[in-house]
């Protein structure tokens, strides 16, 4: 399906671009070829091929959740000015 100059400058004003007529013939070869790339990948035969998340038959190695780190709270809410039942207390922003 052949894309015709009127076909490109529609698609530009529904995208907010303007192109001067050399960048408008550009744009009208590429995006020609484009839709005869996908026109391409329609026309193969897809029977029986199951769809797949990635390409590669790979697991993610990932890490043990173990914690390795504890938080003292005690110690860091004696820098707050104020701290009420384990929480750090500020002035009201929203009356």
């Amino acid at each position: 399906m052949p894309l015709s100059q009127a076909d490109v400058q529609h698609i530009a004003a529904l995208s907010r671009l303007a192109f001067d007529e050399q960048e408008l013939a550009d744009f009208q070869t590429k995006l020609a070829r484009i839709v005869a790339f996908v026109d391409q990948l329609t026309a193969v035969d897809m029977e029986g091929v199951e769809p797949m998340a990635h390409p590669l038959d790979l697991t993610q190695r990932l890490r043990a959740d173990d914690t390795d780190e504890t938080i003292d709270r005690d110690r860091y809410q004696q820098n707050s000015a104020e701290v009420a039942d384990g929480f750090y207390r500020v002035p009201r922003v929203i009356e």
